[in-house]
C-alpha cells in the first residue's frame, strides 16, 4: 500500500502544478474571475491533499499493518477527487449545481485527517 500512496501522492502533485498552470495561464480571460478563482481553490486542495497521501507512503512504509493509515489514503484519494474534481468541472462549465458535490469531497479529507492523526498516535 505505501506504493499506492506515493504514487498517487506524486500524480496529484503532478496534477497540482499542470491543473494550476493551466488556471493561471489557459484560463485567464476565458473564464470568470470567480470561477477562476473557484479553480484555483481546487489546484490548492490537490496540492496539499498530495502531500498528505506522500505522508500516508511514509507512514505506510513504517507501519505497514495500520488500517488507520491506509484509509486516511483513501479518503484524500477520493476527496480530493470529489472535491478538486467537482471544483474544476463548476469552473470549466459555470453549472453551479455541480458545487453540490464538494462538500461530500470535503467531508473525505476531514475524515481523512482524523483518521491520519489517529493512526499516528496509536502506532508511533
Amino acid at each position: 500500500m505505501a506504493r499506492l500512496w506515493l504514487t498517487l501522492g506524486a500524480l496529484y502533485g503532478l496534477l497540482t502544478v499542470s491543473l494550476g498552470a493551466f488556471g493561471a495561464h489557459g484560463l485567464r480571460g476565458r473564464v470568470a474571475d470567480d470561477l477562476l478563482a473557484t479553480w484555483g481553490t481546487g489546484a490548492n486542495y490537490l496540492g496539499m491533499h498530495a502531500l498528505a497521501l506522500l505522508a500516508c507512503g511514509l507512514l505506510a512504509l513504517h507501519v505497514p499493518g495500520s488500517r488507520l493509515v491506509h484509509w486516511a489514503g483513501w479518503a484524500f484519494t477520493l476527496g480530493g477527487l470529489l472535491f478538486s474534481g467537482s471544483l474544476f468541472a463548476l469552473a470549466l462549465s459555470g453549472v453551479r449545481g455541480l458545487g453540490a458535490v464538494t462538500p461530500f469531497g470535503g467531508i473525505l479529507l476531514i475524515t481523512g485527517w482524523a483518521l491520519l492523526a489517529v493512526g499516528i498516535w496509536r502506532n508511533l
